[in-house]
């Protein structure tokens, strides 16, 4: 969440940063119940004080004067029970506010409603131009005997797949070779549950807003399915004051990742794209409270996971997200978008983003300076490789006339040394 400081100094860039990403809250309310809350603290301080000075006098008082200031001092106790009560329920509606108050994004974001409005910054690589009758990434998984999504749907429901052979292989070699990319690059590897309690949730800014496109276990767990490791591994320090010399934090995460997908009823349909459960590799960077250092972690994020894409001959293309498609917490986010031959498009892979010190603040996240001052820290994240939808890139831009699939050179170690993967159809 915004710090309270800021708010109050700054409730019309607030309520300006609240328009652009589209999104409803009250500040003006948040505000009014600020002051309302420091006031009535003052009085509970001021009772407590008096409290304390007439328990003295109390016990020094003669025997005539006791049941008279006895008496004062009851009352006093009930008024001050009032007043904590009254600062409470305060304090509990402020928060209701405070948590729904989104991030200030950056002035670099663009204006625009939704994601038809993200703004190109560039374009890496061709899309192929087939010279023969190309087949959709279904068609091939099927007749290559590599993906059943009717067996799915009877074991699971819609929007679940069965992965056979050499595409479930090449789903292991895609993860691993992203993983080894982020080790490579120094982050430190953490296998994390994704079974988590709500507050993860509401600490990363999911909580409130997402709850429909998460899973819950019923009332005896009362644990949720995260839609993504930046959840639980954001969430590792939550409570902690870490030492300068920790930072930054540097993870990486390979998951299984689990959506409801909710209101998307009718929309990509067909195969794996949208699909309810799939691996993911999620870069998660949390460092000091210093917009120039996130942005050139925003900018190394971003360019990890471009550099698993070249790798692997796809095209794509990096946009700077409009503030109509911004969640709550992001200060700023950039998409990479994968080439989909048969979207006739570019498609969601990544989602790179920067949010300084919203999450921490949430969960209580900070770090202590060299002057022993404590601070919220700031965080940062972004995919590295999402299993279907790579999948998908690599059989759609990579198939043969054959109906075989070329495997990239960089992955090819990851599947036995195997330049190619299927059988002639």
């Amino acid at each position: 969440m915004l710090d309270a400081k800021f708010i109050r100094a700054n409730p019309e860039l607030v309520k300006a940063g609240a328009r652009k990403k589209r999104i409803d809250c009250d500040v003006d309310g948040f505000l009014a119940l600020d002051q309302e809350r420091r006031e009535v603290g003052t009085w509970v301080d001021e009772h407590r004080a008096r409290q304390k000075s007439a328990g003295k006098a109390i016990a020094g008082a003669s025997a005539d004067t006791r049941p008279r200031l006895l008496e004062e001092q009851k009352e006093r106790k009930t008024e001050l029970k009032r007043l904590e009560e009254r600062l409470a329920e305060i304090e509990t509606r402020q928060k209701e506010l405070w948590i729904r108050i989104p991030n200030v994004p950056a002035a670099e974001v663009p204006e625009g409603a939704d994601d038809t409005e993200n703004v190109e910054l560039r374009r890496v690589g061709t899309p192929p131009a087939f010279d023969f009758e190309s087949r959709d990434h279904v068609d091939l998984g099927v007749r290559q005997g590599w993906l059943d999504v009717e067996t799915a749907a009877r074991l699971a429901g819609s929007r679940n797949y069965v992965l056979f052979g050499d595409l479930a292989l090449l789903e292991g070699a895609v993860m691993q070779f992203a993983f080894d990319h982020m080790l490579l690059k120094g982050f430190v590897p953490v296998s994390v549950p994704m079974l988590v309690r709500a507050e993860a949730l509401l600490g990363t800014g999911y909580f409130p807003g997402g709850e429909e496109q998460t899973y819950r276990t019923d009332e005896r767990d009362e644990l949720y399915l995260a839609g993504t490791s930046e959840v639980p591994v954001t969430a590792l320090h939550a409570g902690e004051i870490l030492e300068l010399g920790a930072l930054p934090k540097l993870y990486v995460a390979r998951t299984t990742c689990y959506r409801r997908e909710a209101g998307t009823y009718g929309k990509d349909t067909r195969g794996i794209y949208r699909v309810h459960q799939f691996q993911k590799v999620e870069q998660v960077v949390i460092d000091v409270a210093d917009e120039a250092k996130s942005l050139a972690h925003h900018q190394a994020i971003l360019r990890n996971s471009e550099e698993v894409l070249q790798a692997f001959e796809l095209p794509y293309r990096v946009v700077n997200v409009c503030g109509g498609d911004l969640g709550v917490p992001h200060v700023q986010k950039f998409d990479i978008e994968t080439w989909m031959p048969f979207r006739k498009g570019y498609g969601e892979t990544h989602s790179a983003s920067r949010f300084h010190d919203y999450q921490a603040r949430r969960l209580d996240l900070r770090y202590r300076d060299r002057e022993g001052r404590v601070h919220a820290c700031h965080t940062l994240n972004n995919t590295v490789a999402a299993s279907t939808r790579m999948l998908i890139a690599l059989l759609e831009n990579h198939q043969r006339a054959d109906g075989t699939i070329h495997v990239p050179a960089k992955l090819r170690p990851y599947l036995g040394g195997r330049a190619s993967i299927g059988r002639a159809l």
